[in-house]
């Protein structure tokens, strides 16, 4: 019962941290453009090679 007592609120935290970051990355604009970088990995281009 113990561990209980303090592996509850850790999960409510951790949960609470993850909903607080998803929102933060909505807020800063993160998923802007899901049809272009859908579109871009179709690219034949050879921009994206190593150096």
């Amino acid at each position: 019962m113990n561990i209980f007592m303090m592996l509850a609120p850790m999960s409510v935290f951790l949960g609470l941290l993850g909903v607080a970051g998803f929102w933060w990355t909505l807020r800063h604009d993160q998923y802007d453009d899901p049809a272009g970088d859908a579109a871009r990995i179709l690219l034949d281009g050879d921009d994206d090679r190593p150096l």
